[in-house]
């Protein structure tokens, strides 16, 4: 993929680093010229000039993008960055850093936000992760809350160790994409069976996040 970050601060610098190392096709964009540091990420395309101007995408052949990132530390650059991205380039993908979650609320496709990620939210959501053992966790939010990736972990005593995944009578709208099992990750089958400690990670709107709960027997 060729992605364009707006942001070559820590965290930009950083998601860009990782997507080179992964093989796609990384293009930074910073308004600040102290932070232009091309030799920081030297594989990366490295563009000086505000992502919050239409003319700056434009030279910068953003419609070229097949995903936006607006990984900035102000959200109200974030915001509008989305906004240009999704309008006037029609980018397919549009990813965005919430920096204060009380601004969440406007991180939404209205604004061009295809996927909004919160940082508080996200260390919350793994430390409850890390001591939650048989409850449902909520680790990140897709398409402004159309949909949910929630984890649970298998405690000692489940009543499913030893049952294959097909005995998850699983809703409507929620669908089991992955185990992890020590230093596993599992693609589950139907046939395979669950063992306690099992951690499983499941697609689900929130509407039926308590029925999942339900299938796994809490």
């Amino acid at each position: 993929m060729r992605v364009a970050i707006a942001g070559a601060g820590a965290v930009g610098r950083s998601i860009a680093a990782e997507l080179i190392d992964g093989g796609h096709q990384v293009m930074l964009i910073e308004r600040e010229s102290t932070q232009f540091e091309p030799e920081t990420v030297e594989q990366a395309d490295w563009v000086l000039g505000d992502a919050c101007e239409v003319s700056t995408l434009e030279e910068s052949g953003i419609e070229r993008c097949d995903v936006v990132i607006a990984a900035t530390g102000d959200d109200k650059v974030n915001v509008v960055v989305s906004l240009l991205a999704k309008t006037e380039f029609a980018v397919r993908r549009v990813v965005a850093r919430v920096n204060n979650p009380s601004n969440e609320w406007l991180f939404t496709d209205a604004w061009g936000v295809d996927v909004a990620v919160s940082t508080p939210r996200m260390l919350a959501a793994m430390v409850e992760e890390a001591v939650s053992v048989g409850d449902l966790v909520r680790l990140m939010t897709f398409r402004q809350g159309q949909a949910n990736l929630v984890e649970l972990t298998l405690p000692e005593e489940t009543p499913l160790a030893g049952r294959p995944v097909s005995a998850i009578a699983l809703p409507r709208d929620a669908a089991l994409v992955t185990i992890l099992r020590g230093e596993r990750v599992i693609v589950p089958q139907p046939e395979d069976p669950l063992e306690a400690g099992d951690e499983l990670l499941f697609v689900a709107s929130a509407e039926v996040e308590p029925d999942v709960r339900k299938a796994l027997g809490y």
